[in-house]
Order: structure tokens, then sequence, then C-alpha cells
């Protein structure tokens, strides 16, 4: 599940798999803007059946953050 989620990250942020680490602060990405946070909030429910709510979501820091959300349902 974990290279899943990068691959669709990268995909959303137009960046190659390798750039992405678990420790990085995903909104620190060159490519992180409104539009790359309505894709990844689309994503994650398209994808793995997740709703994260806004207020949940303003808390996640870096990538593994995105990933346990992903995971913990």
């Amino acid at each position: 599940m974990r290279s899943k989620f990068i691959s669709l990250l990268a995909d959303i942020l137009e960046m190659d798999v390798n750039e992405i680490k678990l420790e990085d602060k995903f909104r620190e990405y060159e490519n992180w803007d409104s539009l790359s946070y309505l894709s990844v909030i689309a994503m994650i429910d398209e994808e793995f059946d997740v709703q994260i709510e806004t207020n949940i979501f303003k808390t996640l820091i870096s990538v593994e953050d995105l990933l346990k959300a992903v995971t913990k349902v």
C-alpha cells in the first residue's frame, strides 16, 4: 500500500517517486498548492475509500502522516 500511495502522490505532484520520502513535509514540495490538496483528498477517497476531514488534514505534516491517516481506517 505504501508504494501505491507514494506513486499516486508523486503523480499528483509531478515528481519522481524516488524524490518523495516519508519524513518529508508534503506542504513544502515545490508543486504543492490548493489544487494538489484537492487532488490528494480525491485520490485518497477514490483509491483507498478513506475520507479525511479538513480539520484532521490540517494536522498532518509529513508524507508518513498522510499514509498513516489512510491506513488507520
